[in-house]
């Protein structure tokens, strides 16, 4: 009984594998994202190790982090065009796989790219290709004086016990935007997966979400923070309108259903009505 249900299972695991990856090629096309994934895969071919500490070996696992790379470099196109040599840091960056797409998207313009994570290892392995990485805890970036034109964020907000702080901090400091992704959720919660779970593991800033906010919730953060949205948008890993429109149910559960990425520009209306930074 337990062999059948091992093989049973391993069917279903790869039916849902299976699905989940039609609906993300659906999805891509539908958001019209599938001609720049193409593009991003012939400047970076493997991104494999684009995380630390976790190799991405399966087809799905590849899709579904190539198809938010183009979500997210299409953010950054929709601001960078109109600066003339822009600095950019990267923070939480851990393979420099985003610097790379820029540099070679943008080789018209002198691009001074600063890469900056927590992990020693992933600071290293950015070095290694040429890249500029520094060891620094996201929190400490404003003590560093540096003033650079645009600050990107991507998946790292979910991981801060305290992303007021972090947003306000940022604002001070003179960048023109910040571009954000966090994972997409209709209903703020918290995270702490591992608490939930009782699996009494060590955690850390890297592996566990903290606060995963809808994104209502996430603009009333960044404005009480010192920013203005200038632009916002959902990228969905599910196709809408279209028979594999039910995946969502399994994105939900075992993933995310998609992430909210905005662009951001200082702004202190709202940031000015708190008195007690």
């Amino acid at each position: 009984m337990k062999k059948v249900k091992k093989i049973f299972g391993g069917v279903v695991s790869r039916l849902f594998m299976f699905l989940k990856e039609l609906s993300l090629d659906v999805a891509l096309r539908q958001q019209r994202l599938d001609a720049l994934a193409v593009r991003l895969s012939n400047i970076v071919k493997d991104i494999s190790n684009q995380y630390t500490g976790v190799v991405l070996t399966d087809s799905l696992q590849l899709k579904c982090t190539r198809y938010l790379h183009a979500f997210q470099i299409s953010l950054v196109n929709d601001i960078l065009p109109e600066l003339e040599n822009p600095l950019i840091i990267d923070i939480g960056d851990s393979a420099g796989t985003h610097i790379l797409y820029i540099k070679s998207i943008y080789r018209d313009k002198r691009i001074k790219a600063i890469s900056v994570n927590l992990d020693k290892m992933a600071v290293e392995r950015i070095k290694k290709l040429g890249l500029e990485a520094l060891v620094c805890r996201a929190e400490d970036l404003p003590n560093l004086g540096i003033k650079p034109d645009v600050f990107l964020c991507f998946e790292v907000l979910e991981h801060m016990s305290d992303p007021v702080r972090f947003l306000h901090s940022l604002a001070t400091v003179g960048a023109k935007y910040i571009i954000i992704t966090v994972p997409f959720v209709r209903r703020s919660r918290v995270g702490f997966q591992h608490i939930r779970t009782k699996t009494r593991k060590m955690a850390t800033a890297e592996n566990m979400h903290i606060f995963e906010l809808c994104p209502e919730d996430w603009k009333l953060l960044m404005m009480h923070s010192g920013w203005k949205v200038v632009k916002e948008k959902i990228y969905l890993q599910e196709p809408r309108w279209h028979p594999l429109y039910f995946t969502s149910i399994l994105w939900r559960k075992y993933d995310f259903e998609g992430y909210y990425g905005v662009i951001l520009r200082p702004d202190f209306e709202w940031e000015r009505l708190y008195r007690d930074w």
